[in-house]
Formats: structure tokens, sequence, C-alpha cells
């Protein structure tokens, strides 16, 4: 049944891309100085989750390394690397330049001089989730250096720029936006199908299925791979050669729980606590929740971060919001299971 098991996870990115002719061409235009040696100008995109945001973004600068040798490029997935530290030693990894650096005693400054000292080739740079970054001067100390030009990746992109200071929003006043709407089922269907197509036996599964996955995504194609993944597997241990009605029926629900584990697995150890908080209480107001929290660790941050986390794990579907101002409450997604 399956062929190619990597042409079905949520992180391969494929040779050719379809349904984003013009966000590839959009963000192309914005890189293309890189290719002559110049610094390009930050280009920053925008949309909601499983719009192909991250599988684009490493399409594009990809393709433009396979076209210009003296490019390099480092990717941050700011889930995982949200401090300023860990970020910028994220950057100097994906460029070999961490061998006598240590993560407990190095500081900030020494890693901003390493950056600054960098006389290599061009340097792209995608901060992912760059909303989850605990101090955004890093974008403004990757703006003053010639070396470097960057992409930064965000759901919302007036979320984002409300949490920023003056002076590193003042510096993306000269970004691209490219913003990537949702996809339509059509859009989807076609996704899904190409990687069937690289990833399966053929015809194991039929354009019917392959729309009422799509469907049932409702435009998240990590859903959507996740569907035709675990319908798949199902197939495969039985050793079967097509993919039934019953197992994609089996699969939905099963990948809507694989994707928001994913997200949930994601989560810094402070929102984490607030998730865990919604799902033990079951549903708080924004002050409530937010005295719980303080309670629990020695250095509570703002509440206005702590909204916008909220409004971060709305986006990925492990909580939901009712009534607005003072009657506004969390609560975690129904149907959602492994919070523990």
């Amino acid at each position: 049944m399956i062929e190619d098991a990597r042409v079905l996870r949520e992180g391969f990115v494929p040779s050719d891309v379809v349904h984003r002719d013009a966000e590839v061409n959009a963000l192309s235009r914005v890189l293309e100085p890189v290719t002559d040696g110049y610094p390009a100008e930050p280009a920053l995109i925008t949309g909601p989750s499983g719009a192909g945001k991250t599988t684009i973004t490493k399409f594009v600068v990809g393709r433009l390394r396979e076209s210009v040798l003296d490019v390099e490029s480092v990717h941050v997935n700011c889930w995982q690397s949200y401090s300023r530290f860990k970020a910028i030693y994220r950057i100097l990894e994906g460029l070999g330049r961490t061998v006598d650096i240590h993560r407990q005693s190095t500081p900030h400054d020494e890693l901003l001089d390493r950056l600054a000292e960098y006389d290599g080739p061009p340097v792209i740079v995608t901060l992912d989730e760059v909303d989850q970054l605990d101090d955004a001067r890093l974008i403004y100390d990757l703006y003053r250096l010639d070396a470097f030009s960057f992409v930064l990746i965000t759901n919302d992109e007036e979320e984002l720029l409300a949490d920023l200071d003056d002076r590193v929003r003042s510096r993306l006043q000269t970004a691209e936006t490219i913003h990537f709407g949702r996809y339509t089922v059509d859009e989807l269907t076609d996704i899904i199908a190409s990687r069937a197509d690289h990833g399966l036996l053929p015809n194991a599964i039929t354009q019917d299925q392959l729309r009422w996955i799509a469907d049932a995504a409702a435009g998240d194609a990590r859903v959507g791979l996740s569907v035709l993944r675990s319908a798949a597997r199902r197939a495969d241990r039985q050793s079967m050669e097509v993919i039934t009605d019953e197992q994609i029926r089996e699969a939905i629900p099963a990948a809507r729980r694989e994707v928001r584990s994913k997200n949930l697995e994601a989560l810094r150890p402070e929102q984490r606590l607030v998730f865990d908080i919604l799902h033990d209480e079951g549903e708080l107001a924004p002050r409530e929740l937010y005295d719980r929290y303080s309670d629990q660790v020695d250095d509570p941050r703002t509440k206005r971060t702590v909204r916008s986390w909220l409004r971060k794990l709305a986006k990925y579907n492990l909580v939901e919001a009712t009534g607005s101002g003072p009657t506004r409450v969390y609560r975690v997604r129904d149907g959602f299971v492994d919070a523990d």
C-alpha cells in the first residue's frame, strides 16, 4: 500500500507545488536580490494553520538555492527556539558556527557578535511561527546585518505587529506581506491526490475518497494529509491494496486528534500550563485563567502575553472561545484527547 512514506509526512517538501503559484512568485520576487548577492527586504507570510506557509517557503528557498550556488539558508522553528538565545544559536548552528559555544554560559552579545562577524555567502533566515519569540529584538538584530535576509511566518499579521515595539515595527514597514488563504476543497483534493500518487500504490484511493478527505479537512492541509496517512496505515496493516471507506471514516477523527496532539506537544511549558488549567477547570474567563496561572509560576508573564497565547491556542484548535468582552470565556475544544 505505502510505497514512499516520506511523501505522506507533513514536513515533506514536494518537487512541485500546486495552487500556490501567486504566492510562490511573490516570495521569489522578494528574495530575488539574494541571487545577486544583495540582502532582500523582509517577507511576511501570513495565513491560517495548514495553508501551506511553511511548505511553500521551504520550496521557494530550496529552489533558489538550486539555482544559486553561494546562498545559505536556516529555518528556525520558533515554537522550539522561542528565546532570543535559542533562535540565534539555531541560526549559528545552521551555519556551522557553534563548535565552541556553550549553551549555558555564552552571553547573548557574543552570539550576536558571531552573527555580525559572519562573512560567508548570503543567508536566508526563516523565522517560522515568529510570534512565538519571547524577544522580537532578533528581527531588529537580523535587519542590521547585510548578510542576512529573513522571512517571517505567522498566523496573523496584526497580532504580530501589535506585540512588537516601535523600533522593530518600523523595520517591518518595508516588508512584503504575502497572505495565504485557506485551501478550497478542490485545491486540497489536488494536493492530497498528488501525495497519494507519489506515496501509495496506483489506484489505492478513489477520487471521491480524496474529495471526502479534503472536505473533512476544512481547508487544513495538515489535517488532510494526516487523514490520508492514517487511512493508508490502516490499509497497510491489513495488507490491502486499496483504502476502504470504513478506513477513511475511522481515520478522520484519528487524524484530527493527531494534529491537535502535535500542536499540544509543541507548546512551551507556560503555554501548556495555561492549557492544562483550562482542561482541569472546564471553562474560565481570561481574568480567572490569568489568576490561576500567575498563582502557579514564580515570574508570570503579562496579561497581554497570556491573552496572545490563548488566541494562538484557538488558532491551533486546542481551545475555543465563546462570548465577547466581559462575557468571554475559554474552554478546551470538545473531543480533545491526550491532554494528560
